[in-house]
């Protein structure tokens, strides 16, 4: 009898031992779903707060720029027109337009940014076609601007324009970066024109 005791209690014992192991294995199992699952989801929303975090800043700087350019006509600062911080720069005057927002220039950077209230675009008397986005970015220096965003022109298709140059003050040639490098007429680009809306950049 109490082997029989003995043995109906270790079954017991076992198949309770069993069903607790199970029942662990499938709690860690849940809570390794658990983790994984949210700890993805964790990492979402810390990837999302990151890209919002960039949206915003660059929101606050373009803010921060026409404020400060506001501020410096408000204070009387006088403020160069953009055509003649280009002449100044041995650039033709006209090759960015007359009706622009405002523009920014770091002269201890020697950073430029121009800024339009819609895309835009210009056609120049040699027919060539440039065209702006809302903000034309680029490092301003004697005769070049360089590291040009938001400027296209017309080559069969539109492309980015990444500099343009004057090689010297006498040259009659301004140089286009734009796949290639192309010359066209400075003097087509002497007088500043204004621009016509387009939808797109």
């Amino acid at each position: 009898m109490e082997k029989a005791l003995t043995k109906v209690g270790s079954f017991w014992i076992s198949k309770k031992a069993k069903e607790e192991l199970s029942n662990m294995t499938e709690d860690l199992s849940v809570s390794l779903f658990s983790f994984f699952f949210f700890s993805h989801r964790f990492l979402l929303i810390l990837t999302l707060l990151f890209y919002m975090s960039d949206i915003y800043q660059s929101l606050s700087n373009t803010v921060e720029e026409k404020a400060k350019w506001i501020f410096n006509k408000l204070k009387g600062k006088q403020v160069k027109a953009l055509p003649d911080l280009l002449r100044e720069h041995n650039l033709p005057p006209g090759l960015l337009p007359r009706n622009i927002t405002c523009y920014e220039y770091d002269e201890s950077k020697s950073k430029l940014m121009v800024y339009f209230p819609t895309p835009c675009e210009v056609s120049f008397k040699d027919a060539s076609v440039v065209r702006y986005g809302t903000r034309v970015k680029a490092t301003l220096s004697r005769g070049k601007l360089s590291g040009i965003e938001g400027m296209k022109t017309k080559v069969l298709v539109w492309v980015k324009v990444t500099g343009v140059s004057v090689e010297s003050y006498k040259s009659d040639k301004v140089w286009f970066m734009a796949g290639v490098k192309k010359s066209r007429p400075k003097d087509a680009y002497e007088m500043p024109r204004d621009a016509v809306k387009v939808e797109e950049f």
